[in-house]
């Protein structure tokens, strides 16, 4: 299948362009697997809600640098704080976690001010996440994304539901991505969520992804992402499943996942997938990663072409990390993990 008339699709490869303020990152079905680091996430973790409700982002700052350190090529930031200024926050985590990496972001949120607050905010061309096929929002969201030249996660899912149909699914991404073309926004920066069922609740949940996958490349020719631990919740030993689960839907045609780069397993699966597919020339990557790595843990090179023209690693601002923690000394912020300790 081939495409014309548009940049970043040629010879039936979609290529998705994100940036920040000095790294790009190319997503495609001939590109290395894109990692999307899930972490600056404050559902479900209590802590860090409290922590950042509270103006305290010291875990944020910490969450950042591990997940590139580990091999993030993006990273998804999230401020869905119940009774809290979402979109003031959202725009402040934007801001420190670019001063710290380099990293392009996904901005990630169901709140479409604090969208706005975030693009506005952001130094490059970030993604958003996300739209949804329902009316209201489509017609909200997509003239933010075009008023910022942003890409935008297209979630198959409208004013119905979320149908366990996955040809229904299908056709939720086709209007997306047709109506994102009336609004000028060409199908290279869609990036479509087929949404992952839990494997525990639906037991085709995977065949089902797999299968809606392969139609979203081959017949609508836009890259992929999900949130790739959705496919083990509520089972023992998720990682497993998730290192499994991810290299299937990748040989599918998924090009990226948020995800966590902390997880080794995980992170090594990617790797293998793809030396497998071909997108890791002469397993290059694979092989720098464990020439020195036997018996320290694999690090994954988050180089190459998923990784910025440059090549290299990103890069973290340590003097802008000392700096925050400086300041958090001076105003009498505690430094480094939780109240207790604890991590969250």
């Amino acid at each position: 299948m081939s495409h014309n008339g548009t940049n970043g699709v040629a010879h039936g490869i979609t290529h998705t362009v994100i940036s920040s303020a000095t790294r790009e990152v190319v997503i495609g079905f001939d590109r290395p697997f894109t990692i999307i680091g899930e972490r600056i996430n404050p559902t479900g973790r209590k802590l860090l809600a409290e922590e950042m409700k509270a103006g305290d982002f010291s875990r944020v700052e910490r969450d950042a640098v591990a997940q590139v350190e580990a091999g993030a090529h993006m990273l998804d930031v999230n401020a869905g704080i119940p009774l809290a200024d979402e979109p003031a926050i959202l725009a402040r985590t934007i801001r420190l976690v670019q001063a710290l990496v380099d990293v392009p972001l996904s901005i990630d949120s169901s709140i479409v001010e604090a969208l706005e607050a975030g693009l506005a905010a952001y130094v490059g061309k970030p993604l958003v996440n996300s739209v949804t096929g329902e009316e209201e929002r489509l017609e909200r969201v997509l003239p933010l994304i075009r008023k910022y030249g942003a890409a935008v996660v297209a979630i198959s899912n409208d004013d119905t539901g979320i149908s366990e149909d996955p040809d229904v699914r299908f056709e939720v991404a086709r209007r997306i991505v047709e109506r994102a073309a009336d609004h000028g926004i060409p199908r290279e920066d869609v990036i479509v969520d087929p949404l992952v069922m839990p494997i525990g609740a639906m037991a085709t949940a995977g065949q089902q992804v797999f299968r809606l996958v392969r139609r979203l490349r081959e017949e609508l020719g836009v890259n992929t992402t999900c949130g790739a631990s959705n496919v083990s919740f509520g089972m023992p030993d998720r990682e497993r499943i998730n290192a499994a689960f991810l290299p299937m839907a990748i040989a599918s045609g998924l090009t990226s996942a948020i995800t966590n780069p902390l997880a080794a397993e995980v992170k090594a699966a990617i790797m293998a997938a793809d030396v497998l597919m071909g997108n890791d020339q002469d397993a290059g990557r694979w092989i720098r990663a464990h020439r020195d790595a036997a018996p320290a843990p694999l690090v994954v090179a988050a180089g190459g072409p998923a990784g910025g023209p440059a090549g290299g690693r990103p890069r973290i601002n340590r003097r802008a990390l000392a700096a925050a923690s400086a300041m958090r000394d001076a105003a009498g912020r505690p430094r480094g993990s939780g109240r207790n300790g604890t991590t969250a």
